[in-house]
C-alpha cells in the first residue's frame, strides 16, 4: 500500500487532529465554567472600550461584572454610560481580588498588555487581548505556555479571519480559482492618532497598531511566513497628542515588509501614520481595496479595510469584467473577538480566531524591526493551524 499522501490530505488530517485536541481542551475548560454566563472583566476603559462593551453586553452568554482603569473616572463613566452595573476598580490587583470573573478583556495601552495578561493568566483567568498580545515574541510564547499550564484560554486580536470576505477569499484560493499564487499586497494607514502618546512611544508604532491587520489577513490566506525583510522609519519625529502635548516619536511611523511564504509566494505589507486618507478610521464608504492577491489565472481585491470590508472583486476572465462578491457583513464586526471567543467557551466550540496565529504575527513584527536594524532577512519559527477556513 502506498504511504504517500497529498499536501491537501495531510493538511486535512492534521487540521482534524488539531481540532480534536482543541475540542478536548474546551470541554475540559467548560467543566470549570459557569453554565449560565461567562463572567467578564474589562480592563482599559478608553476609546476602544466604546466598541467592545456594546458587543459584550449584546451577548446572552456573557455578563460584564468588572470594569477597571488606572484613570478610575473612566471606569465609572463607562459603567454609567453603558448601564453595565459592574464593579469598578482602579488597578488590576484590586480587580483580581474583587468580584470573581472567568475572562479578562484587555483594551489598555499596548505597552502594558503583556504584564496585565500575565497577571490574569496566573490567576487562572481566560484572556482576550487587544493587539499586540505581548511586547515581544518570547513574552507572547511564555504567556501561551502559561495559559496551557493553567488550563485556560488565551487569544489575541485582530479578528479579521471571522469576516465572510476572508472566508470567501480563502475558499477561492483553496479551490484553485486564482491558479498558481505568486504575490500579494496589503496596505493600511492614516495620519496617526492624536488621543494618546502610547502609539508613538517605545513598544508602540504603526506595525502593532495598523500593519497587524494586513499581516493577520495575508498569513491567514497564504499560510505562515517563513521569513521577513523590512525597512522602517520615523517620518515625523515630533507629534502633538491630547494627553501629553508635544512628544518625541520613538516607534516606527512608516514600515514596509516583505514576507516569504511556502511555494515561493511573496507578500508585501505597508503601513504608517503619515498616509493621507480622507476615510481615516471610518471604513464606511471606502471603495478602494486594501488587500490584493495575484495568481496566474486570476486576482482578488478586498474592497475597504480588511477589518471592516465591503466585498471582494474577483477577476478570472480575459474577456469579462471583474465581479464583486461577498458584499454582506453577515453580522461580523472587527470588535467582536472578545464576544466570539468568550461565547466559544460556553458553547464548547473552537473559534476561527487562533492564539498561535496572533503569536505568529507578533513574531513577524519583531522580526521586521530586527531586519530593518540589521539589513538582514530574518527567519521565523512560529506556525499556526492552516488553512483557517
Amino acid at each position: 500500500m502506498a504511504n504517500n499522501i497529498t499536501r491537501q490530505e495531510f493538511l486535512q488530517h492534521t487540521a482534524m487532529a488539531g481540532a480534536a485536541v482543541l475540542l478536548s481542551s474546551l470541554e475540559s475548560i467548560a467543566k470549570t465554567t459557569p453554565d449560565e454566563k461567562l463572567k467578564v472583566a474589562l480592563i482599559g476603559c478608553g476609546s476602544v472600550s466604546n466598541r467592545y462593551l456594546p458587543q459584550l453586553l449584546s451577548s446572552k452568554l456573557i455578563e460584564v461584572v468588572s470594569l477597571c482603569d488606572i484613570k478610575y473616572d473612566r471606569a465609572l463613566a463607562q459603567n454609567k454610560q453603558y448601564n453595565v452595573n459592574a464593579k469598578t476598580y482602579p488597578n488590576i490587583d484590586a480587580m483580581l481580588a474583587g468580584v470573581p470573573f472567568d475572562m479578562m478583556v484587555t483594551t489598555t495601552d499596548m505597552q502594558v498588555h503583556g504584564e496585565l495578561n500575565k497577571k490574569a493568566l496566573m490567576a487562572g483567568k481566560h484572556v482576550w487581548s487587544e493587539k499586540p498580545m505581548a511586547n515581544t515574541y518570547a513574552e507572547g510564547k511564555a504567556l501561551l505556555d502559561l495559559a496551557k499550564s493553567k488550563n485556560v484560554r488565551f487569544w489575541g486580536a485582530p479578528a479579521v479571519v471571522d469576516s465572510p470576505q476572508f472566508a470567501f477569499m480563502s475558499k477561492t484560493i483553496q479551490e484553485g480559482k486564482l491558479g498558481r499564487l505568486s504575490s500579494a499586497h496589503g496596505q493600511y494607514g492614516h495620519t496617526g492618532p492624536t488621543w494618546s502618546a502610547f502609539f508613538y512611544e517605545k513598544g508602540g508604532g504603526s506595525m502593532p497598531d495598523l500593519g497587524v491587520y494586513n499581516m493577520a489577513t495575508l498569513t491567514g490566506l497564504l499560510g505562515p511566513a517563513k521569513s521577513v525583510m523590512a525597512m522602517t522609519s520615523i517620518v515625523n519625529p515630533e507629534r502633538t497628542v491630547d494627553d501629553k502635548g508635544k512628544i518625541k516619536v520613538e516607534a516606527e511611523d512608516n514600515a514596509h515588509l516583505l514576507l516569504e511564504h511556502d511555494n515561493n509566494v511573496i507578500s508585501h505589507v505597508m503601513c504608517g501614520f503619515n498616509f493621507f486618507d480622507p476615510h481615516g478610521h471610518d471604513a464606511k464608504g471606502q471603495s478602494l481595496h486594501s488587500i490584493q492577491i495575484y495568481g496566474d489565472k486570476g486576482n482578488m481585491r478586498l474592497i475597504g479595510y480588511d477589518w471592516e470590508t465591503s466585498g471582494v472583486m474577483l477577476d478570472t476572465s480575459w474577456t469579462e469584467p471583474a465581479k464583486l462578491y461577498a458584499t454582506e457583513s453577515e453580522g461580523y464586526e472587527w470588535q467582536e473577538g472578545a464576544r466570539v471567543t468568550g461565547e466559544s467557551i460556553i458553547k464548547k466550540v473552537e473559534p476561527k480566531i487562533n492564539v498561535e496565529h496572533a503569536l505568529h504575527v507578533l513574531e513577524i513584527i519583531e522580526g521586521a524591526r530586527k531586519s530593518s536594524a540589521t539589513g538582514m532577512k530574518i527567519k521565523l519559527e512560529s506556525k499556526f493551524p492552516w488553512p483557517m477556513v
